[in-house]
Parts: C-alpha cells; structure tokens; sequence
C-alpha cells in the first residue's frame, strides 16, 4: 500500500522552493479536502494538478471509483506517483507537463479540478481555467489566503480587484476551509485557504472575456484614480467614457472599487459593441 511518508523518503521528495512545492502529509486533513471537493460536484472526470507526492491524489481516489489524471512537472514525483497508479489499476493517468501548458480540453467535459496550486503560479492558472470555465463542474484549490480574500471580495471592499471581476462573473465562490502554514511541509510564510469555485449555470453575456479583462485592468490598474481618468487606457474620449458609465449607471468620478460586477458586465458589453461598431 502506499504510504506517504516512506514514497518521499524512497524518492528524496525534498520540496522544491523553484517548483513552489508546499506538501500536506496529515492523511486526516487530506481526506477532509478529499470529501470536502467532491462532495455536490459531478466528478466522474477528475484533474489535480502539481500532486507532488500523491498524499491528495490517493485521498481522493479512496472516495469513490472515477478516473483521474494527474499532472505533474517534477519528475520525481511522476515516479512516485507511478506506485500509486499501481494500487488503482486504471484508474490514475500521470502526464509529466506543465499545467500553465495543458489542454484540459483533452479530459472531454464536466471536469472536476482540484488541485493544491504552486503559489508562484495559482493566479496565473486560475484565469486560464476562467477562460474555459465551461469545461468544468467544479474547481477546488488552494491558495494562499490573500489570493482567496481577493476572489471572495465585493465591490468597496479592500480586497476586491480584477480578478475578484473576472472569477465572480462566470463563478460562485466560497471558502471551505482556512489552513494555517503548520499543515504544510515546509511551512510557508502566509495562511492558505481552500476555495471552491462553482462555475454558474447561467451568467451575464454579450462580450467576451478578454474585453471584461481590458476593462478591468485599466480601471485597476490606478485603483485611486477616478475612471474618467483611469479609463483613458482604453483608448477613449472624455465623452465616450461618460457614455461608457452611463451604460453601467455610474459616474465617471467612481474609482474602480466602487464598482460592482454587474456593473462592470455592463459596461464591458457598451465597449464591446462600440469597438464592433467602429
């Protein structure tokens, strides 16, 4: 059987700090994530990416019977994970690449994700995911709690920004659980927390990601100043920022934070069409 402890010792799993690598070892906490993101996602596809040893990658197999595939850029733990696969023929697929690089679109549909990210890249695959939300019934991570308060943010609150726009647009969010940097070997410096993100049935449309994106970014990127002044990056005129926050029901003297999802949905979709229609 394969026992966490001793796979690290046999293949000098030392966690990589270039890898962002942080392991969970306590089976009892792995199995609480294990149930936790399963339970009410349709899993019967499930992807984790940087598995590391496998401690969450076994866990989640002992819950039911579904195929997994893992992706994994350390070669030394795709060979340890090879030993896994063993104990659950058929079931577990290891692929050695880089998750920034994977198709996920080669899984099919309806792909559940869970996956305890590389803090050096979460953000970066979280907005890859966003933009082929449609592939997934669920995704459940791990980042660090910074990274968390800003996807579970509303608008006036400290925390909320871009991508707390993008993820909220096309997703239910919610806090499962809060770890603090004991469980992890080695301890980071930050709390992490495990965060569900639900994609929604049905959502605000009419323009395309990478407008709610462009939007987003020019009104962030000078959070201070007022969109009229922020704004500009887009490319437009005083006249024509007014009539883009009109279209949103705000003022042009808003800062970016006071600014609600819907709000910035509609704006996104005014841009759009007046670029289609120039």
């Amino acid at each position: 059987m394969y026992e966490l402890k001793q796979i690290i010792q046999k293949y000098e799993l030392n966690a990589k700090k270039s890898l962002g690598q942080n392991f969970i070892l306590d089976t009892n906490l792995l199995n609480k994530i294990a149930r936790m993101a399963l339970a009410g996602i349709k899993h019967d596809t499930v992807l984790e990416v940087g598995p590391g040893p496998g401690g969450l990658t076994q866990a989640l197999l002992e819950q039911g019977d579904f195929s997994m595939t893992a992706v994994e850029k350390d070669e030394r733990c795709v060979k340890a994970l090879s030993e896994l696969a063993s104990d659950f023929p058929n079931r577990l697929t290891i692929l050695n690449e880089d998750a920034l690089l994977f198709d996920e679109a080669s899984l099919g549909k309806d792909i559940c994700v869970v996956a305890n990210l590389p803090y050096n890249v979460s953000t970066v695959l979280l907005v890859k995911w966003l933009k082929k939300i449609d592939l997934f019934s669920g995704l459940t991570l791990m980042f660090q709690k910074e990274v968390a308060d800003r996807l579970l943010a509303d608008a006036n609150d400290e925390a909320y920004g871009r991508l707390s726009v993008l993820t909220k647009w096309l997703a239910d969010v919610s806090c499962l659980m809060i770890l603090p940097p004991a469980v992890f070997s080695p301890a980071p410096k930050v709390t992490s927390a495990l965060v569900r993100i639900q994609p929604k049935k049905t959502r605000a449309a009419g323009f395309s990601f990478d407008t709610l994106s462009k939007l987003t970014q020019a009104a962030f990127n000078t959070r201070r100043k007022m969109l009229r002044v922020s704004l500009k990056a887009l490319g437009l005129s005083a006249d024509e920022i007014i009539q883009l926050c009109a279209s949103a029901n705000i003022e042009p003297t808003f800062r970016a934070e006071q600014v609600t999802v819907d709000q910035f949905c509609l704006m996104a979709k005014w841009f759009e069409d007046y670029l289609c229609a120039k």
